[in-house]
């Protein structure tokens, strides 16, 4: 980019916590916990059950915005969502995500019914580029050696890792 170009703007801006479900140690709720924190454990066991826990990220405190002017007060619309990502085996490429998306406001007053389902959609679609970025933002080196050592323990162990590794 020359000294004269300004930086593109983002039409969609994406946020989100990520806990590589990998690192999960404990999945019993601790007994002083608040019931947002009791939920949030209680997803994030559902989602190791269905997905386990390799090549597996949970996001959650996320959002979705997408910006349909050039004023935030009119055009934007704005979702909330918490699941899972699935990277390929060597943790670089995103493959897919399964996430609850829920609508979380808006400045777009020509918004209907089928175009908020549509965005909501666009949501898994936005996030799968998303987090490729964010892996490529990330040290690959470092995902690569830790993939090379669960790799030796594996063999060590005859192929058997365990849960929750």
């Amino acid at each position: 980019m020359d000294e004269n170009q300004q930086p593109a703007p983002r039409w969609v801006e994406i946020e989100f916590d990520c806990l590589p479900l990998r690192t999960v140690q404990r999945l019993d709720v601790p007994l002083d916990a608040s019931p947002r924190f009791e939920a949030f454990v209680l997803r994030v066991k559902q989602a190791i059950q269905e997905h386990g826990v390799m090549n597996t990220y949970y996001l959650h405190n996320a959002r979705c915005t997408f910006h349909f002017t050039n004023d935030p007060n009119r055009g934007m619309v704005q979702f909330k969502f918490e699941g899972t990502v699935f990277t390929d085996s060597t943790d670089t490429s995103t493959i897919s995500c399964h996430l609850d998306v829920q609508p979380d406001g808006e400045t777009c007053d020509w918004l209907n019914e089928a175009v908020v389902r549509w965005l909501a959609e666009s949501v898994r679609h936005a996030l799968v580029v998303e987090f490729d970025r964010y892996i490529q933002a990330g040290d690959l080196s470092k995902t690569q050696q830790r993939l090379e050592q669960i790799q030796a323990e594996s063999d060590a162990a005859e192929g058997f890792l365990g849960m929750y590794l």
